[in-house]
């Protein structure tokens, strides 16, 4: 199980160095449950990144707007451990507070944006966008 986002968050600050942050990231992606082979679909994949990367997004009808639940993989350690942070972010939240949300500057405030190189950004931001899209459309099915 994933720690919280704020666990997350307070965990890389507590570490100095890159290589141990890179490490926490890596270990982030262990500790997520893999997708399952049947959610590796082309649908699923998103474009965009040099790795292969998987997103799966269940939708969660709720009272007034729909909860949206994130589920990912990656072949790449680095990127599986993004993609959890990104799950640890955003899943179980409303679709319109992940439509209006801001990952990436979590990404910048923990120097990560920094550190990756600009295939892996490239990446990090189609992830985004997807996730996004996904969260723009499951809200516009409730209204």
């Amino acid at each position: 199980m994933l720690p919280s986002a704020d666990e997350i968050v307070a965990n890389f600050e507590f570490l100095d160095d890159w290589e141990e942050r890179y490490r926490y990231l890596i270990e982030l992606g262990r500790m997520m449950p893999a997708l399952p082979d049947e959610s590796r679909t082309d649908a699923n994949k998103v474009m965009g990144c040099a790795s292969q990367v998987w997103l799966e997004t269940g939708i969660e009808p709720a009272q007034d707007e729909a909860i949206l639940h994130l589920r990912g993989d990656s072949d790449a350690h680095i990127v599986r451990g993004l993609i959890a942070l990104l799950v640890a972010l955003l899943s179980g939240r409303p679709a319109s507070e992940i439509a209006e949300a801001d990952p990436q500057q979590t990404f910048r405030s923990l120097g990560l944006s920094e550190h990756l190189t600009p295939q892996r950004s490239n990446g990090l931001r189609s992830m985004v966008e997807r996730i996004k899209r996904d969260a723009r459309a499951a809200a516009a099915a409730v209204h």
